[in-house]
């Protein structure tokens, strides 16, 4: 296990600036996962880690001591592609080993470390068998073997489930996370997908446009975003954006004007919000209510139901907004050309300004308000 540092770390390719400055503590023992869109310097951070790239500017150091020009074969990480880069000709056994006789470990050295990882790894019966013999899975638990022998300091992932189909890829997910619970590696892992850094990761880092937008626990991310990047890249399905202004703002709650018919009172009477400000109610699907009676903050047309059993999920239109997906619990045995009537989760909204910052959760602004009035 190791402590990675980042400090000031740019990359640049001529006049072309990938990354931009980027400052991360990866603690010892870490499960963290880089996400982001394709193209946010996500894989090319985890190179610059590996020794694979070249950095441009900064320092990277692991437990103290800077790297910056040491060779990636002398860094003490192993990393794990995307593609499971397997010797054809060679048994699961001898990929595991492969690396170890390179590194003149003895016999009973290598023999030791391969069968802890295959036992780890659910690989004993296959230890014999050539990668073709060998289905997607577990090609990939190889490939992660093989960075088990090694007893790095650092383990890199770079979407590694990402060749593998959906049950796979779950399957797969699990036993990484078993993994980590077991041997207590540090680990980066780098996805496009906010699921398996929902499910894998003890802090997410979110890139975008080679900066990081937000770092945190997955709760603290899906609960409290530092802008509306951040919010709708992490949930699925992704947070509704109305975009509206402040009409009205005062110790009752702040009312909103969203597009052109829709009225929406939130009780943030605390919140010190000017009138006219333009801003975006952020409202995650399943925190969009569907009720019968009692007052609604939108009512809109169904326009597309989907109906799968434990949930369902509706994608709506009103005028003047944009398509509403709304989650609810269990069967909600309604259909296309119906009205919903949506009541707002006021703890669970998030409002934002024009260029996407955060002014206020919801959660926040009644907690100060409960405050204010129990000052009085």
């Amino acid at each position: 296990m190791a402590h990675l540092e980042l400090r000031g770390v740019h990359k640049s390719y001529g006049p072309v600036h990938i990354i931009h400055g980027v400052d991360l503590d990866i603690r010892d023992g870490e499960f963290v996962v880089f996400v982001g869109p394709s193209g946010c310097g996500k894989s090319t951070l985890l190179r610059m880690i590996a020794g694979l790239e070249a950095i441009s500017a900064g320092e990277v150091r692991i437990d103290g001591q800077v790297v910056n020009d040491t060779p990636a074969a002398d860094r003490g990480l192993a990393m794990v592609f995307q593609s499971y880069a397997l010797y054809p000709h060679m048994s699961v056994r001898q990929n595991m080993a492969f690396a170890l006789e390179n590194m003149g470990l003895p016999q009973a050295e290598i023999d030791k470390r391969v069968a802890r990882a295959a036992a780890m790894l659910r690989l004993g019966d296959y230890l014999e068998r050539k990668p073709k013999a060998l289905s997607g899975g577990q090609r990939q638990r190889v490939a992660i073997g093989r960075a088990i022998v090694r007893d790095p300091k650092i383990f890199l992932f770079d979407e590694p489930l990402s060749n593998l189909d959906a049950e796979l890829r779950v399957a797969t997910r699990k036993e990484l996370a078993a993994l980590h619970a077991e041997i207590g590696g540090t680990m980066v892992y780098v996805t496009h997908d906010q699921v398996e850094a929902m499910t894998l990761a003890d802090r997410i880092v979110v890139l975008q446009a080679g900066r990081i937008e937000q770092v945190g626990a997955p709760l603290e991310l899906y609960n409290r975003p530092a802008n509306q990047f951040v919010a709708g890249f992490i949930g699925s399905p992704k947070m509704n954006f109305f975009t509206g202004a402040v009409t009205q703002a005062d110790g009752a709650g702040v009312t909103l004007r969203l597009g052109d018919r829709h009225a929406v009172s939130l009780p943030y009477g605390a919140a010190a919000l000017p009138a006219n400000l333009g801003v975006t109610l952020g409202v995650r699907p399943e925190h969009l209510e569907v009720v019968e009676t009692g007052p609604a903050d939108i009512e809109a047309l169904i326009t597309l139901a989907e109906h799968l059993g434990g949930d369902t999920f509706f994608t709506c239109e009103a005028e003047g907004l944009p398509p509403i997906t709304v989650h609810q619990p269990g069967q909600l045995m309604r259909g296309r050309g119906e009205m919903l009537r949506l009541r707002i989760d006021a703890a669970a909204a998030h409002l934002f300004d024009r260029d996407g910052r955060i002014l206020l959760h919801g959660r926040d602004a009644l907690a100060s308000q409960a405050q204010a009035r129990a000052a009085h």
